[in-house]
């Protein structure tokens, strides 16, 4: 019998997506040094709140539709052709640029356990960053590997996720917990928490992340059709996976802020990995490096499983080639993952800077999307349904607003902005293109 997904396989899977390479290193390079600790809790603690309400629409949608696709398909049966490919263009970008991001961010991992010895072959900078060959083939290879174990179908995808999300809570809550019994408590009080003020713009600065740091939870719609119990109590789960992730990013920001203010974490390369590694030596930084790979490992394998789904969804509604919407003996959608991997093996020779340019684009990417389920869920329910999936909408407004409107403090950076409208404006042509090529393909059948 073809393996179907239980609740434990849902957690981990949306676990997985949400906590991911950002939970480790963003408090050292952003959190502490732009919102402090109160500021970037009250904004994990308010983005996890509208995350909440923009679920109540995912809730409404997975009771109503239940196909491969999630988003992108239940917007098309509902707005028809053109606005489900806006949300599939929007994720299938949103979803493929976290698998070479994880990638090379693998390669990060062993960098911190073997120094510079990762890098040899120098080959050239993109936007400042140095691209070495053995980078390159690290990061392909694990793409590589989650390629091979998605193809072969979600009994090992799920077991392989399973194992690697229970290593990193444990872990995290382990180093967590030996770290605030261990160290003295005047600097992160002296520091963070006396004379605090409460700053909207260093919440909002957290706040308007939020969609990318938990895009993760959305991966759920996608493998509705895998599920061994009915697809609503998945809500639950996911609920939960939203408020685990707020949990341990606030955890692992903590952790580091016990150690160093923030100018000081700044100056660190991994100002949480320094922090473990002084105050509980290579045991702890080895749990933190285990916990660290289990998260990338997770958001590879996650995000290929996603965007497979959706990609087969995309070809079923004839928006991509009929080769994708096909599935191997493992009822997975095998081309659509060895798609996934051909692009994602191309990203790492444009550099990490370039991947981060690009996954900055997925919070915008996943507020449109969250914005059309609400919407949606707004027009088709009635009551308190009605009103919850309005407000969902409204944030998703908001979120957008954030990231676009000129002055925001949460707006994308310039080379972004640039690569959204690309993508938008190569979206249009590709639309009407194909739109046109299988119209007379229609025509003549």
């Amino acid at each position: 019998m073809k393996k179907k997904l239980n609740r434990i396989d849902i957690l981990a899977l949306a676990l997985g997506s949400i906590i991911g390479w950002g939970s480790f290193t963003l408090p050292g390079s952003k959190f502490l040094h732009e919102s402090g600790i109160i500021s970037t809790a009250i904004g994990f603690i308010l983005g996890g709140l509208a995350i909440v309400f923009i679920q109540k629409g995912y809730h409404i949608m997975m009771e109503k539709h239940n196909e491969d696709g999630g988003e992108f398909s239940y917007t098309y049966n509902n707005l028809g052709k053109g606005n489900g490919f806006i949300v599939g263009w929007s994720l299938t970008l949103c979803y493929i640029s976290m698998v070479p991001l994880n990638a090379t961010a693998f390669v990060l991992v062993l960098k911190r356990l073997f120094g510079s010895a990762v890098d040899f072959i120098y080959l050239y900078q993109v936007a400042g960053y140095p691209v070495y060959l053995s980078e390159v083939i690290i990061a392909s290879l694990i793409i590589l590997v989650f390629a091979y174990i998605n193809i072969k179908g979600l009994k090992l995808s799920s077991m392989v996720q399973n194992i690697l999300i229970l290593l990193m809570v444990v872990n995290v809550i382990i180093v967590f917990a030996f770290m605030f019994m261990k160290v003295d408590h005047s600097l992160i009080r002296d520091t963070y928490i006396n004379n605090y003020k409460f700053n909207i713009t260093e919440v909002v600065k957290v706040f308007a992340i939020v969609p990318f740091l938990f895009v993760g939870f959305d991966v759920i719609p996608q493998v509705s059709t895998d599920l061994n119990f009915e697809a609503p109590k998945a809500t639950r789960m996911a609920l939960l996976a939203i408020f685990a992730g707020a949990l341990f990013y606030n955890l692992l920001n903590i952790t580091t802020g016990l150690v160093y203010t923030p100018e000081k974490a700044l100056l660190e390369q991994w100002a949480l990995g320094s922090a473990v590694l002084d105050n509980m030596g290579y045991i702890g930084f080895i749990l933190l490096i285990i916990s660290l790979a289990g998260a990338v490992a997770g958001g590879i394998n996650g995000f290929m499983l996603g965007s497979s789904k959706l990609i087969g969804a995309l070809s079923r509604y004839k928006l991509i080639p009929a080769k994708y919407k096909e599935k191997n003996e493992n009822g997975v959608f095998e081309n659509g993952v060895k798609f996934i991997a051909a692009v994602s093996l191309i990203a790492p020779w444009f550099g990490r800077e370039v991947i981060i340019y690009i996954v900055d684009m997925s919070s915008l990417l996943a507020a449109v999307a969250y914005f059309y389920v609400c919407y949606i869920g707004f027009k088709n329910s009635i009551g308190v349904d009605k009103y919850f999936s309005a407000l969902g909408a409204f944030i998703g407004l908001v979120f957008i607003g954030l990231l676009i409107i000129p002055g925001s403090p949460a707006r994308l950076s310039r080379p972004s902005m640039v690569l959204v409208i690309l993508w938008a404006v190569l979206g249009y042509f590709y639309y009407k293109k194909y739109s046109k090529t299988m119209k007379s393909i229609d025509n003549h059948i």
